[in-house]
């Protein structure tokens, strides 16, 4: 057999996605595991948008559509992008991907140049890495205060005459975390002085507690030098859906398309019309299913906190990220083995001696998961 391609052999699995296969193995051969190791809501999609689809079927809505997406959900993304977010957007800016993970990937596709570098802020999640080395980008890392899990002056420590990007994710995947202004500015501040692109990945922006999310796309400066990228997913329980979309100035959300038309072609078409329904209809199913994260956020915090965990500040997304010390894929895999409670080592995001809970699982399940880990040390 001919030599495989160095590129995608020298990328890692998705650390989420492989231990929640080891977590499924266990779970088929009869032992009662409770995975907190996935980010998807256990909520169903809303009825109102699974009727959108259904109705989209029904009428025949099931043949190609624009690569970019139809032009009715790229309008409606582009109306919330400039009331909701106070970014200027127009429907040209905006692309429909399979997922938000498509876009980001799309987006680096149509940035980088080999040698190019991307900062990515750590903790991160997984796939922003390989999505730059598949892009033929290098990666380059910068980690927050673990005081309170903000950006500070190391970011431009890191920043060389070879960056390309810098990546912002708030609130955080893997900590939760939101980032304040003088994050937000201090990125800003950077991506100006340097002549780079910021790609913001605001995909848990509907999901924040006591905090107010902030766009960085909207700061002076940055219109023309952000790609916001963002989806149906978390806020509407519509992981299986693959739908997301980024914004971007126009030149490189052109370029993004052409990625995409020689790729994906574009999203399914009536999964588009369900997500039309998603942003343009009742939005009170976002604010039920926040609430309920909230009550879960608090128990598995003061739980944590209570068995003597430091942990991350829980200010938005659904994930308890918790200082474990040590060797976390050892934690891990204790915490599997014996407690079968399957979470993700804190190495998969950048920063070792951490793991990520996922309180997306009902009150019930995460009092029993806490119980288990607690046997553990006793």
């Amino acid at each position: 057999m001919k030599t495989l391609s160095r590129k995608v052999v020298g990328i890692a699995p998705s650390a989420t996605i492989e231990i929640s296969d080891r977590a499924a193995q266990m779970r088929a051969a009869g032992i009662d595991v409770i995975v907190l190791s996935i980010g998807e809501p256990d909520f169903p999609t809303p009825a109102h948008i699974t009727r959108a689809c259904i109705d989209a079927l029904e009428r025949g809505e099931t043949h190609y559509a624009p690569s970019p997406g139809i032009p009715a959900l790229r309008e409606a993304i582009a109306e919330k992008l400039k009331t909701e977010n106070h970014i200027p957007c127009t429907p040209g800016q905006v692309v429909v991907a399979c997922g938000a993970k498509n876009s980001i990937y799309e987006a680096m596709e149509a940035v980088m140049n080999p040698g190019d570098e991307v900062v990515i802020i750590d903790p991160s999640w997984v796939s922003y890495e390989p999505c730059v080395q598949l892009a033929g980008g290098t990666a380059v890392h910068c980690s927050v205060r673990e005081t309170d899990f903000q950006v500070d002056d190391r970011l431009l420590e890191v920043i060389t005459p070879k960056t390309k990007m810098i990546i912002c994710n708030s609130p955080s995947n893997p900590s939760g975390a939101v980032m304040n202004d003088a994050s937000l500015r201090l990125i800003a501040d950077a991506a100006i002085d340097n002549d780079c692109f910021v790609l913001s990945d605001e995909i848990y922006e509907k999901l924040i507690y006591e905090k107010t999310h902030v766009s960085i796309g909207s700061f002076d400066g940055m219109a023309d030098r952000t790609i916001t990228v963002n989806g149906f997913s978390k806020a509407y329980a519509m992981t299986g859906w693959r739908i997301g979309y980024a914004s971007a100035p126009e030149p490189l959300a052109k370029q993004m398309i052409k990625v995409q038309q020689h790729t994906i072609s574009h999203p399914a078409t009536f999964a588009m019309h369900g997500a039309l329904a998603a942003l343009t209809g009742d939005q009170q199913c976002i604010e039920d299913m926040r609430r309920e994260f909230d009550i879960r956020r608090k128990y598995i915090m003061g739980a944590l906190q209570a068995m003597g965990y430091e942990t991350a500040p829980a200010e938005g997304a659904f994930y308890a990220y918790v200082k474990t010390g040590g060797d976390d894929m050892a934690v891990a895999g204790e915490w599997l083995k014996n407690a079968h409670v399957a979470v993700t080592p804190g190495t998969a995001f950048g920063t070792p001696g951490w793991v990520r809970l996922s309180y997306a699982a009902s009150l019930e399940r995460l009092k029993e998961a806490m119980g288990r880990i607690g046997a553990l040390s006793e």
